[in-house]
């Protein structure tokens, strides 16, 4: 036994008095009317009758201490998670004061974390004999939230989750905006390394007008645009002058800078003209018409990884809408109409740097795309996983769609606020464990487990880049590096010299 009821109960919540020290997120169950209810201890305080906060002399204090020893009591609160007999429901009626709380067996607690099909994710902080699964169904279907400070393991997280997933022949697309995961090494698949390029024939017009930097510009978009369809046209007839799709554009807006009346409309279209130029010279390796269809190169069974660490913001931001985009319009088509030339499985998005690509203050054309498949995607198998360690920066909406979250060390209060506002079921008292969590410890919640739970989660034992360099050796890498060069240079000249 661990303690006992006191004051008044609820549906909810208990408040117990011990005398011995348990530890917050410890499961306990309380036995009343027949049932036994499962709880999570919540929150913790020890105190003094005799030493109170009315005693200011730290003699006095000292001398009580003596007469009365180690009298203190433990005093806590526990959340109510259901009745272990009835599929978890929430009793209809709360418990007596003065009923007994007792630690949870772990019969119970392996039962209730025993998924089928699961993902291990590590095992319980207070529990190690018991393991921690997630409902793999639930977490993709539903979309999930990496939540983290710097160095607290977001990246161990997110790769064990990655390799679980492969173990079931999964299928996921990483946002790699680090290259982290360009030469990962994963258990129990391989890493698949699609390069940052789109066939400018599958972009949208808007796609393509965000590359042209057009902003502000009704009568260049207008040429654009008359040129782009005209392109499009060509292509699809046959007729195009040349393979390449942007020089088609440019090709049709020379023709009309030739026959341009006016000297106004020539300079219009000349300023279109080099806009063209300045996007081909900026997005040569991203736009080619050899690239293929990008859907195409998605595998089954392999660690995607769309590896954008060698390409700036904007054009990260336009490849990610543009995935998105077009594997939401395939999925539909896939399950819709049974399209065999659509998207015929369900993929997994994994969304590193949320908060760049879905910011709260922004509306980059990424966020608009993340967010319509946090809403949609879950009819047509395609699920998204956001990972920061800057929550407050992750547009509330988006994050609100994810219905799981594992929510490693977070110290400020602005981001466990934000969290909290996007999470119905983060408590405040769960909240106020995030700062006191050690490097791979986490608070797991949402519907891919049946109950919260703060787990310590596996440590990922395949390979990949990440985490922070070793200055100290790289500086004396450097040095050595520079003393060789130095005396290879001074043997060459007195090798000159004779």
């Amino acid at each position: 036994m661990i303690g006992r009821c006191i004051g008044e109960t609820s549906l909810t919540q208990v408040s117990f008095i011990s005398k011995k020290m348990p530890q917050v997120g410890e499961y306990v169950t309380v036995e009343y009317d027949g049932k036994v209810i499962l709880g999570m201890i919540e929150s913790l305080v020890r105190g003094s009758i005799a030493l109170n906060s009315e005693i200011y002399n730290p003699d006095t204090i000292e001398k009580i201490r003596q007469i009365e020893g180690d009298d203190f009591y433990i005093k806590g609160t526990v959340r109510i998670l259901g009745d272990v007999n009835d599929n978890l429901k929430i009793p209809r009626t709360p418990a007596p004061p003065g009923t007994e709380i007792n630690e949870a067996p772990s019969e119970i607690l392996k039962d209730i974390f025993d998924v089928d099909n699961s993902l291990k994710l590590g095992h319980l902080i207070n529990q190690s004999d018991v393991e921690v699964g997630i409902d793999i169904n639930r977490m993709v279907s539903r979309h999930l939230a990496v939540l983290a400070m710097t160095g607290a393991g977001k990246s161990n997280a997110v790769s064990v989750i990655i390799d679980g997933l492969l173990k079931h022949n999964g299928c996921m697309l990483i946002f790699d905006m680090h290259s982290e995961y360009v030469d990962a090494e994963f258990e129990n698949g391989k890493v698949n390394v699609i390069p940052p390029m789109i066939n400018p024939k599958h972009m949208e017009f808007s796609e393509i007008l965000k590359l042209a930097n057009i902003k502000n510009a009704p009568i260049q978009e207008r040429y654009f645009r008359q040129a782009f369809f005209e392109a499009n046209r060509s292509v699809m007839e046959g007729t195009a002058p040349s393979e390449d799709f942007i020089e088609n554009v440019a090709i049709i807006l020379e023709q009309k800078h030739d026959a341009a009346e006016s000297a106004s409309e020539k300079n219009k279209i000349m300023d279109v003209l080099n806009k063209i130029e300045d996007l081909n010279l900026k997005y040569d390796r991203l736009l080619n018409t050899n690239a293929g269809d990008i859907l195409k190169k998605i595998q089954i069974g392999k660690a995607n990884v769309l590896d954008l660490g060698q390409v700036d913001e904007n054009t990260a931001e336009v490849l990610v809408a543009h995935i998105l985009r077009r594997a939401l319009r395939s999925r539909k088509n896939y399950v819709k109409n049974h399209d065999r030339n659509a998207l015929a499985f369900p993929v997994f998005f994994v969304v590193e740097e949320a908060h760049i690509l879905a910011p709260q203050n922004r509306n980059p054309s990424s966020k608009t795309w993340i967010t319509r498949v946090a809403r949609e995607g879950r009819k047509f198998g395609l699920g998204l996983c956001l990972v920061s360690q800057s929550p407050k920066s992750v547009d509330s909406e988006t994050l609100s769609q994810a219905n799981n979250m594992i929510i490693l060390r977070l110290v400020e209060p602005k981001d466990q606020k934000h969290v909290q506002t996007a999470s119905e079921s983060l408590s405040e008292d769960l909240v106020a464990q995030l700062p006191s969590l050690n490097i791979g410890e986490a608070l797991v919640l949402g519907l891919m487990t049946k109950i919260p739970t703060l787990v310590k989660i596996d440590e990922f034992t395949g390979r990949m880049r990440g985490g922070d360099l070793d200055i100290l050796d790289q500086w004396a890498i450097r040095h050595d590096m520079k003393e060789k060069d130095t005396e290879i240079s001074l043997q060459n000249i007195e090798d000159l010299l004779g």
